[in-house]
């Protein structure tokens, strides 16, 4: 997992994502789940950009959050 910007700035972007690609995060949520099995950070930040046309800052924004749900589910 890879982040390079505060949790401020992550939940700030998180709420703008919504209003600037017309889908709720539980939507983006379902889209990463759904996708391909890529290992590396990076590489699912280049195929999210790719195949749904996001802004780096947002597909990074999106992963880092689906990550942080998977670990959370794992915890419990």
């Amino acid at each position: 997992m890879s982040q390079t910007f505060s949790e401020e700035t992550h939940r700030n972007m998180l709420a703008r994502i919504p209003r600037r690609t017309g889908r709720e995060i539980a939507d983006w949520m379902r889209t990463v789940e759904e996708g391909p099995s890529l290992l590396r950070f990076e590489d699912r930040v280049s195929w999210l950009r790719g195949a749904h046309e996001l802004a780096y800052g947002h597909a990074k924004a999106i992963l880092h959050e689906y990550d942080l749900r998977r670990a959370a589910r794992r915890l419990l």
